[in-house]
Parts: C-alpha cells; sequence; structure tokens
C-alpha cells in the first residue's frame, strides 16, 4: 500500500450514518489543504478503503457494523504502522480519549467539537503527533501533580472494556459474541472477568455504573 503523493491532506470518513459523514464532509469541503477521498459505513469497508486508497488520516467512529473502531485500529496498526487514527465518538473522552491513544490512535475527537477543532486535530494527526482537545489536555495536567485514584473500569483490559460498554449499552452476549466475530463462551468468559475485577455481581450493576459514571 502507498500513501497519495498530494498537496492536500487525504482522509477516509468512517460512520454507520450518512448525516455525520455529510456534516463532516461540508467542514472538510471549505479547507484548502484537506480533501476527501473515501468514505465507509462499516468497520470493513475502513479496511478496504485504506488498502485502496493509502489515505494520510482515517477519522473514524467507534461503533460501526461488522468491526467495530477498537478491532478495525488493530487490523489498522498491522497493515499500515504510521497510518494516523483520529478516532470520533460520542462518548466522553475524559474516558474513552487516553484508552484508545494507548491503544494506538493518534487523536480522539467528540462529536460535538467545533469544526475547527476537527480540523485543527486532522492537521495534527498528519504532522505525525497525538491530538488531545484542550479540555482532555488541561484534565490531564490537572492529575499529573495529584494522587487519582483508579476507578473500577480502568481496571480493565481494552477487550474486557470494549464488552463492559456494549454489556452497558443493553447487548445480549451473542449479540456481542456476533459482533466481535468471537464464541459465545468467550464473551461468557470476559463477561465474568469484568464482574470479578469491577467488584460486581450482575449486568444491572455495570448498566447502573456506566450511566452514573457517563459511560454510556
Amino acid at each position: 500500500m502507498t500513501r497519495q503523493q498530494n498537496s492536500k491532506i487525504s482522509v477516509i470518513v468512517a460512520d454507520d450514518h450518512e448525516i455525520v459523514r455529510h456534516g463532516i464532509e461540508k467542514v472538510i469541503s471549505k479547507t484548502p489543504d484537506i480533501e476527501i477521498i473515501g468514505q465507509a459505513s462499516t468497520g470493513q469497508e475502513v479496511i478496504d478503503l485504506v488498502k485502496q486508497l493509502g489515505p494520510d488520516v482515517v477519522l473514524m467512529d467507534i461503533e460501526m457494523p461488522e468491526k467495530t473502531g477498537w478491532d478495525v485500529m488493530v487490523e489498522l496498526k498491522a497493515l499500515a504502522p504510521k497510518l494516523p487514527i483520529l478516532i470520533l465518538s460520542i462518548f466522553p473522552e475524559e474516558h474513552y480519549g487516553m484508552r484508545f491513544i494507548r491503544a494506538g490512535a493518534s487523536g480522539y475527537l467528540n462529536k460535538g467539537s467545533a469544526p475547527a477543532q476537527m480540523v485543527e486535530a486532522i492537521r495534527k494527526v498528519n504532522s505525525g503527533k497525538k491530538y488531545v482537545s484542550p479540555e482532555l489536555a488541561e484534565k490531564m495536567i490537572q492529575e499529573m501533580g495529584q494522587h487519582v485514584e483508579e476507578q473500577p473500569h480502568q481496571r480493565l483490559s481494552d477487550r474486557e472494556f470494549q464488552i463492559f460498554c456494549m454489556i452497558a449499552a443493553g447487548k445480549k452476549l451473542k449479540e456481542i459474541a456476533d459482533e466481535l466475530s468471537v464464541g459465545i463462551t468467550t464473551v461468557s468468559t470476559h463477561r465474568h472477568r469484568i464482574l470479578e475485577k469491577m467488584e460486581m455481581k450482575s449486568n444491572a450493576e455495570l448498566i447502573h455504573y456506566a450511566i452514573k459514571n457517563n459511560l454510556i
């Protein structure tokens, strides 16, 4: 896979909602140094487009059909280790942003971010740097000088956290297994570990915790 030699930053946009992709396209169309070269509505489409088009940046939602953003990111990092992946999500960045960046993303944007923030983020990750919002950066600085007690969900591995979020969103174990292309026994094992690590006993407790902590 070779990248396009182009003066503009080439971007693939991935979101399963057409209205979101159109909104991003409208913002980018007003930006002279960035262009959208492909749009994807499923996780597999993202991987296929990256192979075909060799973009400079991928702007991707984490909740998509076929393959979730977590799994797509893992595959893309194997396929193109230096490709900047900018996560776009409705989920709170204080809970999700650093987890995704530690897992390999170049940046994290909340869908409520201003258009100018999106443009700035694309330019920054394209230059090889990481992007976090000013709000998240300030929170990180504040926490550096103080001891912050680990929250129960922070004990989870990335895969466990992914499944925890899916359970908290009301998905059944069979649905989760199908979406992640794994056996239901595997999901059940992860669920057991999640409950154990978070010191909880039921899905209801997980859902209550997720709502209370603005994780869904």
